[in-house]
């Protein structure tokens, strides 16, 4: 029995991702409370784990399995291959697709890259209220209120969140493409829309709820 085996059972039998802290206490604390043999592995660190993770991702990529082991934002989990989707779908009913507005989607990308921002700023860059796409964006779970801004009025602050990251596949806001050269770029603001009277503002029925195919 090697490392890498406990490691792949641990990720077989989770129903959730695991973090590499949560691996190594699990391994290193095998034997504690049942009556097994002496655990070989009681003195596992943190950076023998990582590197047993790093040895299964590549084994299966290697040997062309029908999962990877993939890295996410609260964890490592095993994934099935996106290939083999359409057989998976015969077994699993497949979920309904929500889709995000173009204004949701914009709203969303001044978010994650700027935050935490205010709703004012937001609407400053985009020129359009944004009151109805931002409900809407929180509703999902893919933004919250991260405070109050500290200048009169205090205006809230928002960002993005664990969602945010899961949804998008990423493991953090770093691996956003240009990110760190668009945090570092001035917003550059358009002039405000101007409305016709008693029209409303940008929100539409379908960005001011939930789209789906």
């Amino acid at each position: 029995m090697s490392l890498s085996q406990v490691i792949e059972a641990l990720l077989f039998s989770a129903q959730k991702p695991l973090m590499t802290r949560e691996l190594v206490n699990a391994v290193k604390g095998a034997g504690e409370t049942d009556d097994f043999s002496p655990n070989e592995f009681a003195r596992a660190t943190e950076a023998q784990v990582a590197a047993a993770l790093q040895q299964l991702k590549i084994e299966y990529i290697e040997q062309k399995r029908a999962f990877q082991l993939v890295e996410k934002a609260d964890g490592w989990q095993l994934v099935t291959e996106q290939s083999y989707a359409p057989w998976i779908r015969q077994l699993l009913p497949a979920p309904k697709t929500i889709r995000l507005t173009p204004p949701s989607l914009e709203t969303l990308a001044i978010i994650a890259y700027r935050q935490p921002i205010t709703r004012a700023d937001v609407e400053a860059v985009r020129g359009v209220a944004v009151d109805g796409v931002l409900q809407n964006l929180m509703e999902r779970g893919l933004v919250r209120i991260a405070g109050r801004a500290e200048v009169p009025g205090r205006p809230l602050l928002y960002e993005t969140t664990h969602f945010f990251l899961e949804h998008f596949g990423l493991r953090n806001l770093d691996e956003l493409p240009n990110a760190e050269e668009l945090r570092r770029k001035d917003l550059i603001a358009r002039p405000p829309t101007s409305y016709p009277p008693n029209a409303a503002p940008e929100t539409t029925p379908t960005d001011a709820a939930p789209t789906t195919n």
